[in-house]
């Protein structure tokens, strides 16, 4: 018979073991956060110091996204089963490790290496934050750390493309990921000392869906490699593509026949919760895909700085990070169907305002105008997004929606970069011309606001009962562009 769940230690928010707690878990997120945000404004530099091709940049890229998105859901079983503590600290520390190898990266391919290493810290440390929250708080203080965590995981996004920019034009890109080395040390020693360890003794003697994961993670490195390098005529196109496809259909089949799987496939009899993540789908990888190129636009084509850039894309961030809770709040009252039709509009319109940035554009009057428009499309979707994916099953399995959710707009977002380029038609060697790049750009960005449409209209064809009431400030605070926010209890990715 398995033991019942150890108790709650139940700290207080006031206590000081209260502030501990909170401050690791922002520290460890806040790595990944930054990374997440400041690597794009990077790019070109990067491409120049170490003479790398489009490729390249869009595996910098692609192998952390390929790596988190493959593995997070497995990350987070593996503290629920060893310990959240010992398993967050682990990623911090691999996390680093990563990190300084990418600093000192010596060519592109060490680099790419070094990002997917970097992938696998984030799976452990991203989710453990969360859990260590809900595994060590009382009930009544874990609404407001969950939302003061997503607070300053906002702020901390927001700061990440002008740090990122500030770094590149100054002590040089490669703090970028040095910057990491000092968050982790200063990370792991307060989590050991302060942070109560937790587990959860009722998974003892169920196994991890290792097969699954690593048939996931496989399906998404094929068919990513294949986009990348399909251009470039190097390599067996289709039948790269076609083992992608095959192991893809194997990891259906796994789940399905698996008692534990990481992925129950009964989740997606929610017709409103497949729906939603369909729309998931579209609207990350037109985000991805859209901050990916215009990071490049606005350096290689407007001839902006690595800061200039980071702070021209500000804005979308500053408004997520004051407005999304607003946002929340109006799609609990109003239903999810308007703001999840209206909001990908908004940001496709954005998107199509980007175009009339080119060599002479002014920040005033080209730039800045499509940015806002494109972060008031983004306030009006991202919160009731999540809060929708959540209301759509059993209270008991928000956890994994969330999980499943969040994967999703990752997995998205991993395609997109790999497979805009290809379809703009742009040359490996494209970003070095602003000509050619200019081009490519102006192929691109209708195709992204394309995605979006479709987005549109597929919630407001499907998306029809408003969500019963998810108020946690995780689904209504929420202030990254990368991802739809863990669950608390994502970390067990599983059916409980």
């Amino acid at each position: 018979m398995a033991a019942p769940p150890k108790e709650s230690p139940a700290v207080r928010m006031s206590s000081p073991a209260g502030k501990w707690i909170l401050l690791t878990t922002v520290l460890g997120s806040s790595m990944a956060m930054l990374d997440s945000t400041v690597v794009n404004v990077a790019l070109p530099t990067i491409g120049r110091d170490l003479d790398a091709d489009l490729a390249g940049l869009q595996w910098t890229v692609n192998a952390y996204m390929l790596t988190l998105a493959g593995l997070i859901l497995l990350g987070g079983a593996l503290g629920d089963r060893f310990g959240r503590r010992k398993v967050f600290v682990v990623g911090v520390v691999w996390f680093a490790a990563a990190s300084l190898l990418c600093g000192l990266a010596p060519s592109a391919g060490v680099l790419v290496a070094a990002r997917a290493l970097q992938g696998i810290g984030g799976a452990l440390l991203t989710p453990g934050s969360l859990a260590l929250i809900q595994a060590s708080f009382h009930p009544d203080d874990r609404a407001r750390a969950v939302g003061l965590w997503s607070g300053f995981g906002g702020i901390g996004a927001a700061v990440g493309p002008f740090l990122g920019g500030w770094l590149v034009d100054g002590p040089g890109w490669r703090w970028v990921f040095l910057l990491n080395v000092p968050l982790a040390l200063l990370c792991a020693p307060i989590a050991l000392r302060h942070v109560p360890e937790s587990k959860d003794d009722r998974i003892h003697g169920r196994g991890f869906d290792v097969l699954g994961a690593a048939l996931g993670a496989l399906a998404l490195a094929l068919v990513t490699y294949a986009l990348i390098e399909a251009s470039a005529g190097s390599m067996p196109v289709v039948a790269v593509t076609a083992a992608g496809v095959a192991a893809g259909v194997a990891f259906v089949m796994v789940e399905r026949r698996r008692a534990d799987p990481m992925m129950p496939l009964d989740i997606f009899a929610s017709r409103q919760f497949t729906a939603v993540n369909v729309v998931t789908l579209c609207v990350y990888a037109a985000f991805s895909g859209f901050f990916f190129l215009s990071a490049l636009q606005l350096q290689v084509v407007a001839g902006y700085s690595a800061l200039g850039a980071g702070t021209a894309l500000l804005p979308t961030t500053v408004l997520m990070l004051f407005l999304s809770a607003r946002s929340g709040e109006l799609a609990q009252r109003i239903g999810p169907r308007i703001p999840l039709t209206v909001g990908p509009l908004l940001c496709a319109t954005g998107m199509l305002l980007m175009l009339r940035v080119g060599t002479d554009a002014s920040y005033a009057f080209d730039v800045l105008p499509a940015i806002l428009v494109l972060g008031l499309g983004m306030v009006t979707l991202v919160a009731p997004l999540t809060a929708t994916v959540l209301a759509s099953v059993d209270v008991g399995r928000a956890g994994l929606a969330s999980g499943i959710n969040n994967a999703a707009a990752r997995a998205a977002g991993l395609v997109a970069v790999a497979a805009l380029p290809l379809l703009a038609g742009m040359s490996e060697e494209a970003y070095r011309s602003a000509d050619a790049f200019d081009d490519a750009f102006r192929r691109a960005m209708p195709l992204c606001a394309g995605i979006l449409v479709v987005g549109a209209v597929i919630a407001y064809a499907t998306v029809r009962k408003p969500p019963p009431g998810c108020l946690r400030p995780e689904c209504l605070t929420h202030g990254s562009v990368t991802a739809p926010p863990l669950e608390p209890n994502q970390s067990r990715g599983r059916l409980e």
